[in-house]
């Protein structure tokens, strides 16, 4: 597993996050899921499954491909 992608994938879902002004607390909400979760995925200790990445997607109101913007 290349853990650079996972971390590349984390900041990204972390920038968007605060760009949307939204708390850990308040996506983990709005995904149904644990708070802690949304903390593994943005510091790269998490592999989401691709329907949680197009959750995240959806509740940031962006597109997909906007999360895997970013050079490996």
């Amino acid at each position: 597993m290349n853990t650079k992608i996972l971390k590349n994938f984390g900041e990204q879902v972390k920038l968007k996050r605060k760009q949307a002004s939204l708390s850990q607390e308040e996506l983990a909400e709005k995904l149904n899921i644990h708070r802690t979760y949304i903390s593994f995925i943005e510091r790269g200790q998490r592999n989401p499954s691709l329907l949680m990445i197009f959750k995240i997607s959806r509740a940031l109101k962006i597109k997909l491909p906007v999360l895997f913007d970013f050079d490996n």
